[in-house]
């Protein structure tokens, strides 16, 4: 409540900590309570690994503090000076909040391999007046944008990609958490969902995936990232759940369907085409949705016509609600 009342009144202008894992713990908790776009750093021994659980849904930057923190040498001095400049740097140049612009906001999701369809449809969206926030289904962008979506922001959702939810269904390592597909039904916000990469679940290295998937179906999109074909029982199960939240939504929700393929690889000719897993994901749907609204497009996912029949359910969706 001090931090608040001290940004309120311009007293307190970014918040800079330095530390170790307990330093990092407790400086962080502190700085993901900010406001978006407040300047916060976080010089830290933690800062090279896996910081999702420090960063989480905020924009705090984080710096490899590269020796530990026990005193001064070079190194530590050479690091701290370039924290300090970062954060007088964040300070005195950072822009003043923009009150002008009163678009309402839409949220979509987008992976690499539905970008065609995301980039279309937020065009669509923005000439019908609306700001398009994108959130990278990787995980940490899927819980981004529930946590927005629960912090009142956010006048609809186009979540193309859903993705995230077959990570956490098979144990890929860009799950966004068990609670993925469920604010915008909560809140009642008007929502467009799809299937948009559950084909895939997404791995490291090769090196990295574990020994139990040894024969599945791989892509190496990239060294860095290895993605997996989801099985027809995987795709039956996640048709369920997608089905269910979808259902269970307090606000207008409709879930559209691209029946020729759900990503850039799942395509005719495409590594990941299979008709058997697609129909196993689109029958679950149909057969879960309830009184949800259900289209079924023969069109694949990053054709223009889907995303155009996308954006004008989401823009008609929302102007009923009004």
């Amino acid at each position: 409540s001090l931090a608040t009342t001290e940004l309120a009144t311009g007293q307190l202008q970014g918040v800079i900590g330095i530390g170790g894992s307990a330093g990092t713990t407790i400086a962080t908790s502190a700085m993901r309570s900010l406001p978006l776009g407040w300047p916060k750093l976080m010089v830290s021994t933690l800062a090279s690994g896996q910081v999702r659980p420090w960063v989480g849904d905020s924009d705090l930057l984080m710096l490899n503090s590269v020796v530990d923190i026990l005193g001064l040498n070079r190194i530590s001095r050479s690091v701290l000076d370039s924290a300090a400049r970062a954060m007088a740097g964040l300070v005195t140049l950072a822009p003043a909040p923009d009150s002008a612009d009163d678009r309402r906001l839409v949220a979509a999701t987008m992976f690499g391999v539905t970008t065609p369809c995301v980039e279309r449809a937020k065009e669509r969206l923005e000439e019908a007046g609306f700001e398009v926030l994108v959130f990278h289904a990787t995980g940490n962008g899927g819980q981004a944008m529930e946590s927005l979506i629960d912090d009142g922001l956010i006048a609809g959702v186009l979540d193309i990609t859903t993705t995230e939810l077959a990570d956490e269904l098979v144990g890929g390592i860009l799950s966004a958490g068990p609670d993925r597909l469920t604010a915008a039904g909560r809140r009642g916000i008007p929502q467009v969902i799809s299937v948009g990469a559950t084909d895939m679940v997404n791995f490291g290295p090769p090196a990295d995936v574990p020994s139990r998937f040894a024969e599945r179906l791989f892509y190496e999109h990239n060294p860095t990232v290895t993605l997996m074909r989801t099985t027809v029982e995987e795709n039956r199960c996640l048709g369920q759940q997608i089905a269910q939240r979808a259902a269970s939504a307090t606000g207008p929700t409709t879930v559209i369907l691209p029946l020729k393929g759900v990503s850039a690889i799942d395509h005719v000719g495409e590594p990941f085409d299979d008709p058997e897993a697609r129909d196993a994901l689109f029958t679950a749907i149909r057969d879960h949705h309830g009184e949800t609204e259900l289209l079924e497009l023969p069109l694949h996912i990053n054709d223009p016509e889907f995303a155009d029949a996308a954006s004008a359910r989401l823009i008609t969706l929302i102007d009923h609600l009004d």
